[in-house]
């Protein structure tokens, strides 16, 4: 049961990561600007999810992983708010740096809760499972911002948003006072904010690891590359095809549509292709997807490719998360931070350092980079999973 509520935290939270996608095109005729300068809203929020994470992870070790989801939902209601009263981009771009810095502690706290009463040898299926509410935000994000932002503007958007918050939140704590797991937290150490400074010390720490660096690596490249290309894919589809913000939407669920395709077979996918064949194949098909992007000549071809995109990102994906929960099992909250910490910054440089060159020359160049790019993480992660060493 603990895990469905947490599911409905995380439903919010990835809603709100992806919601920009759909809506860059709105927002930018809306205060009159290009795409690229309004994927500013982007880049404030994946950096201050970023950033942030170093707090949380040490956080969430010593005071309780789940009280602090509970807490930072609600903090992350009155941010998808300000976003939605927003009278300027910058005020757009203020108010979703402010929202990431509280949403950014749920989905990898809720993970690292998960690694805390999970076992290894049982964890991945149940991760994948898990992140069914996390696809189905992504999900709702993206329709959300087409659909609502067509009819009704893209303020509507946030303000759905927080409501989505505020529901997640009021539950997460009515469930803290019935369920004795919601409430675990490391008990040993030191107490107060002494432990929380040598928390962050220990989380600085986990660097010496070399096993450490290289999950680290992966998930920021795999950050930079995929996202800093596929924030760009509804901008790209709406100018192309010349569709409205409704279709645009949709068009955009087929990257959830492919992530619930990976959780529905995660089971007999593990079992046929194990850790590294999972990193292969994602990054394989990731690659494909973006060429036939770039090659589509019908919209209904560059939903099938946002589909693969969707499959392989979460093979991969998934295959780093499990290692990710593992990389500090005694600070779990703190190594889940780090691993956040690296995915979110290398997306906000990603998106940053691919605005000028979508609007001055394109989407392609950006696409054909994470086209080369995503199946070299993925076989770079397959050769190293071979000789990793074991972390149950």
């Amino acid at each position: 049961m603990s895990l469905a509520i947490l599911a409905c935290a995380t439903f919010s939270s990835a809603a709100s990561i992806r919601v920009s996608d759909p809506l860059l095109p709105q927002v930018a005729a809306s205060f009159g600007t290009t795409a690229g300068e309004a994927s500013a809203i982007v880049t404030a929020f994946t950096l201050a999810y970023g950033l942030m994470q170093i707090f949380y992870g040490a956080a969430g070790d010593r005071l309780g992983k789940v009280r602090l989801i509970a807490i930072t939902t609600l903090l992350a209601a009155a941010g998808s708010l300000a976003c939605a009263l927003a009278p300027s981009l910058l005020a757009l771009t203020v108010a979703r740096f402010a929202t990431a810095a509280v949403a950014c502690a749920i989905i990898p706290l809720s993970f690292a809760w998960i690694g805390d009463v999970i076992p290894y040898a049982r964890r991945q299926p149940v991760l994948a499972r898990f992140i069914t509410g996390q696809i189905l935000g992504m999900i709702f994000g993206q329709v959300a911002g087409g659909i609502l932002g067509d009819a009704f503007g893209w303020r509507w958007v946030f303000g759905a948003l927080a409501i989505a918050y505020v529901v997640a939140g009021l539950v997460l704590l009515l469930r803290l006072r019935f369920d004795p797991l919601t409430r675990l937290r490391d008990s040993s150490g030191v107490p107060g904010l002494a432990g929380l400074v040598r928390s962050w010390r220990d989380t600085i720490g986990l660097l010496r690891d070399s096993w450490v660096r290289v999950i680290l690596t992966a998930v920021a490249a795999e950050g930079f590359l995929f996202f800093g290309a596929f924030t760009y894919v509804g901008n790209e589809l709406r100018h192309r095809f010349g569709i409205d913000y409704t279709i645009v939407g949709l068009a955009m669920t087929a990257y959830g549509g492919g992530g619930l395709v990976y959780t529905a077979g995660v089971g007999r996918l593990v079992q046929m292709l194990g850790e590294a064949g999972l990193a292969r194949v994602g990054g394989t098909l990731l690659g494909t997807g973006f060429v036939v992007l770039v090659l589509a000549p019908a919209l209904w071809v560059s939903v099938l490719a946002i589909a693969l995109c969707g499959l392989g990102f979460f093979m991969l994906h998934n295959t780093l998360q499990t290692h990710g929960t593992q990389m500090a099992p005694k600070a779990r909250g703190a190594g889940v931070a780090a691993f956040a910490t690296a995915l979110f910054l290398g997306q906000s440089l990603g998106v940053a350092i691919a605005a000028p060159i979508v609007d001055h020359i394109g989407a392609t160049p950006v696409f054909l980079g994470a086209a080369i790019g995503m199946p070299l993480i993925g076989f770079a992660l397959a050769s190293s999973l071979r000789r990793a060493p074991h972390r149950r």
